[in-house]
């Protein structure tokens, strides 16, 4: 191997490496023999300068004494810098060193954290291996450790985008209050909800459910959004809505890729809600005096079908009643016995909780939800509730 960071171009840059040991005499040794290496060395003498050089600038790799001043049979202080050392850079190669060697030192300094270990007296093509060996390994370490960070930012861009998509606060009503919870399982999500306020006593409310999880979800998600933006509208019909947005999604037909969407408008002021549900769990609708509803009409679901009609059905909707649009991340949810939530539970909660607010049945469902669950959600979960007044 050749120990440079550029190998090939005019000017090679020598690794370097960080020489912590505190007897001088076997410092230098260390130091004439890697710079015949083509290693760039630098000495430290004691756990704190070795900290302070590492601050300072980057290193390769580390040799390290496991033996300093405080103690010099144990090994304690070496194996407490290692320790120390991977807190702080968890690619740094480590090579362990001491004079007291043993198989019980060796294995607690790579436990806490060295790469490998050499014992004094050392012999010189071994170390040179074993250095070059782990400064390899470092390499590999870093690489994917950059590939890790970079994946993070995209996401943590994408999960800033994707929320940016959803209200950042519900809008008020006369006679109507809202709640709604989203509840990725991975940093994006396929779970989709929107409310558009026309006026005072009227809104549009939509929520999606995009086949699959993750980035591949969340982009179709942005195009479910940009369409319904884009095609609602006060004088908008649901059917029509839905038949549009399948349209585009049909336009760019991905195999597998399919929505489901529930979309309606409610009016306080005509005591109505008029929907269509594209393949999507049907909300339940629970009167005042308890009588339950479940929205299905509709059509199938959006980017299968492009010649798939929509139809609109019209429901009263009035002080008391309850509606819940929901996914089937909540339904499906498992618990004991992998027994999952169920609908029948959901469509219990509500008419039991039908004199709460939206708030506090959206806290009702949640709080439900987690006594029953014995493990994490495999699937993202969305809730809208809306309230009459």
């Amino acid at each position: 191997m050749n120990p440079s960071g550029a190998a090939g171009s005019a000017q090679v840059t020598p690794l370097r490496v960080l020489i912590a040991e505190d007897q001088p005499d076997v410092s230098e040794a260390l130091r004439l023999l890697l710079k015949g290496a083509g290693y760039a060395t630098e000495w430290a003498s004691s756990p704190p300068r070795v900290l302070d050089a590492l601050a300072r600038s980057p290193f390769d790799a580390v040799l390290l004494d496991l033996n300093y001043t405080r103690d010099t049979t144990s090994a304690e202080e070496g194996l407490e810098l290692i320790a120390r050392l991977r807190e702080l850079d968890r690619t740094l190669p480590l090579i362990a060193m001491t004079a007291w060697g043993s198989i019980e030192i060796a294995v607690e300094a790579m436990r806490r954290g060295a790469g490998d270990f050499v014992q004094k007296p050392w012999d010189n093509a071994r170390l040179l291996a074993t250095l070059s060996k782990q400064v390899e390994i470092g390499r590999q370490a870093r690489r994917e450790d950059d590939r890790l960070k970079r994946e993070r930012a995209e996401h943590e861009e994408a999960r800033e985008i994707q929320q940016s998509l959803l209200p950042k606060s519900l809008p008020e009503f006369a006679g109507m209050e809202m709640a709604a919870d989203w509840l990725p399982t991975r940093v994006v999500a396929g779970d989709y909800y929107d409310v558009l306020k026309f006026s005072n006593a009227r809104a549009a409310v939509c929520v999606a459910d995009v086949a699959g999880k993750g980035l591949p979800a969340a982009l179709l998600v942005s195009t479910v959004q940009a369409s319904v933006r884009a095609f609602v509208h006060e004088t908008v019909s649901a059917g029509a809505l839905c038949q549009r947005v399948n349209g585009i999604l049909c336009s760019n037909h991905l195999e597998g890729r399919f929505v489901t969407l529930f979309f309606a408008i409610l009016d306080r002021e005509s005591g109505t809600i008029s929907y269509s549900n594209a393949g999507h769990n049907a909300p339940v609708l629970v009167r005042r005096d308890g009588a339950l509803l479940r929205l299905r009409e509709g059509g199938p679901i959006l980017g299968e079908f492009p010649d798939a009609p929509y139809e609109q059905a019209t429901v009263p909707f009035g002080a008391g009643d309850r509606l819940l649009i929901f996914t089937d991340g909540v339904s499906e949810a498992y618990g004991p016995g992998d027994q999952e939530f169920g609908e029948p539970r959901l469509e219990e909660l509500v008419r039991e909780a039908r004199g709460a607010s939206a708030r506090e049945l959206r806290r009702r469902i949640l709080s439900a939800l987690h006594e029953f669950r014995d493990r994490p959600l495999h699937d993202d979960a969305t809730l809208l509730i809306v309230a009459g007044h």
